[in-house]
């Protein structure tokens, strides 16, 4: 119970949860001290793909060889000259006459190329068997186990023999093998083999990823200082078909560009002066308006006429001028059925009041476009037709990986000299145009990869042939 004039304590915060540790997956735990040891460079991750499986092939190559057949060729070496060993030794067991033991080491010599000769009365002073490199020394070690003596074996004294001690009952008999029995090759040779192949290897392969690198570089900075505003102009494609690829379409890219920009540069500095007309024009009228006593209703309703009527010509060219700068850019690509699209246009231009003589389209897959922008296009198409001719005929056929779509007219043409020329900014071919239509168009299309271009109507006026690739 809370007494009069006794403070309110403000309830004690409930102390705070603390938030769980978010857990780093495995993957990417093992993934980071990866990433540190790692080159960054493409050229070096490029390396580190060929020097490790080259080293992997290299490595079982070596662990074959030397771990299976030259295995079991020192150890046939060895059983050889060991069998060939005993088998003096239990000659000797039998024979007791001094001359009979010389004769036999002298035929041993000769039948087996050992150079035996008995020391009597002398002791063994070591045992066991010095190391070489490679098995030679191991499989001789174990192949001498059978005769049951003490024995040992000496490989660096002469680099030509290998000195073999046994110890008999009445003295030492020394062996001297040829090398060239035991040792199947110097190891050194194949390892130099293995490290000199797989060095050569990589370097040539080293120098021709740095030549691949060098174009994915070059490309890298050319897109750098274009994005700076500088204009490197277009790269050479070399390399590799893919990087080739790249650079050709960062040619391409920055041409549209440079278009886009140059267009809209054009565009604005052609605004002042399009407008300038209807706006003087307006501000002589209003200059010319009685200011007082009695008006000529006849002579107001013309001037209002005419006020407005320059009034509808900006707002024509304002919208002509905010759909060139504003472009399609913001319309997702779909499939669509081309044929359908192109009857849709005529029978539009027909309410409108063109005469469509025909309209024809060969069996072709549904191409992925922006339906609206290509509608835009072929609606324009057929408004300049309608406007400067009497007929239309529109046809569309399908090519090698490409559409065709052709829109003609009966009109009086354009020059071979200025059809180019149309597809500027502001070139119109009748009086009261924007100049714009054709430049829309272009853009529309070749921001599809595809193109337009003019040409002589069979109908005696102009052909607009657009190809569009699948």
């Amino acid at each position: 119970m809370i007494r009069a004039g006794q403070p309110l304590l403000p309830p004690e915060p409930a102390p705070a949860r603390a938030r769980p540790a978010m857990r780093v997956p495995w993957r990417l735990r093992l993934d980071r001290p990866m990433r540190r040891v790692l080159p960054r460079s493409l050229l070096g991750r490029s390396l580190l793909i060929l020097l490790i499986p080259l080293l992997v092939t290299q490595g079982i190559s070596l662990e074959l060889f030397y771990g299976s057949h030259l295995d079991v060729v020192s150890r046939r070496l060895s059983a050889a000259v060991s069998g060939e060993i005993n088998e003096t030794l239990l000659l000797l067991e039998r024979t007791h006459r001094k001359a009979d033991r010389d004769w036999l080491l002298q035929s041993a010599a000769a039948q087996f190329q050992l150079g035996m000769t008995m020391r009597p009365h002398a002791h063994l002073l070591g045992h066991g068997s010095t190391n070489v490199l490679g098995p030679m020394d191991e499989d001789l070690a174990a192949a001498l186990q059978q005769i049951r003596l003490p024995f040992s074996v000496d490989w660096l004294s002469d680099p030509h023999t290998v000195a073999i001690h046994i110890q008999l009952p009445d003295g030492v008999l020394d062996v001297a093998a040829p090398r060239k029995r035991l040792d199947v090759g110097p190891i050194w040779i194949f390892v130099t083999w293995v490290a000199g192949s797989a060095l050569l290897l990589f370097g040539i392969a080293a120098l021709f990823m740095r030549n691949q690198v060098r174009a994915i570089r070059r490309l890298a900075r050319a897109a750098e200082a274009f994005g700076m505003g500088r204009d490197p102009g277009p790269i050479r494609p070399e390399g590799a078909q893919e990087v080739r690829k790249a650079a050709g379409a960062f040619n391409r890219m920055q041409e549209r560009i440079l278009r886009f920009v140059a267009q809209r540069t054009a565009m604005l500095a052609g605004v002042s002066h399009d407008l300038r007309t209807p706006l003087t024009r307006l501000r002589l009228t209003l200059a010319m308006l009685p200011q007082s006593g009695r008006v000529d209703a006849a002579t107001l309703v013309s001037d209002i006429g005419g006020m407005v009527s320059d009034v509808a010509e900006m707002d024509r060219m304002i919208e002509g001028y905010l759909s060139f700068a504003r472009g399609e850019g913001a319309e997702q690509a779909e499939p669509v059925c081309l044929p359908v699209l192109l009857e849709e246009v005529a029978s539009a231009a027909a309410r409108g009041g063109a005469e469509v003589l025909a309209v024809s389209a060969t069996a072709m897959p549904d191409i992925v476009l922006r339906q609206g922008a290509i509608r835009r296009v072929l609606t324009n198409l057929v408004e300049n037709a309608r406007r400067h001719g009497g007929r239309i005929a529109i046809s569309a056929t399908a090519e090698a990986r490409a559409v065709v779509v052709l829109v003609d007219d009966d009109g009086p043409g354009i020059p071979d000299d200025r059809r180019e020329q149309m597809f500027r900014a502001f070139e119109s071919g009748s009086s009261g145009g924007t100049g714009l239509g054709l430049t829309i168009a272009r853009d529309i299309i070749q921001a599809h990869g595809g193109d337009i271009w003019l040409e002589r109507s069979p109908l005696g006026g102009l052909r607009a042939r657009i190809r569009l690739p699948f």
